[in-house]
């Protein structure tokens, strides 16, 4: 079930991820850049708490579960690309205030 009607403002962007946020696949995760596609739930058409074994939803979990910040467990979610690996990322893990957000 699509849990937001509308896309993501930050779909079809690229964001900055804030420094310090680890990611176990991704060296330097914290500080790259994600290229977002949308909210999670759109793309995938349900929560991703409802993707039982998606790699990219492990290592979310993996990498949350063990986070030295705080992550909420919502559906804050978005599903994007770091270089060429589809990972996903809660909105508050975003730098929001950096010159980065550009388009494409």
């Amino acid at each position: 079930m699509t849990i937001h009607k509308s896309p993501s403002p930050l779909a079809g962007r690229r964001v900055r991820i804030k420094p310090g946020v680890a990611h176990p696949e991704i060296p330097n995760f914290g500080g790259s850049e994600i290229f977002v596609e949308d909210w999670w739930d759109r793309v995938h058409g349900r929560s991703w708490m409802a993707a039982n074994g998606d790699p990219p939803v492990l290592a979310y979990l993996v990498r949350t579960g063990f986070a030295g910040h705080r992550v909420p467990i919502d559906n804050e979610v978005l599903c994007g690309r770091v270089g060429h690996l589809g990972c996903l990322v809660h909105v508050s893990e975003l730098d929001l205030e950096t010159e980065s957000n550009k388009e494409g």
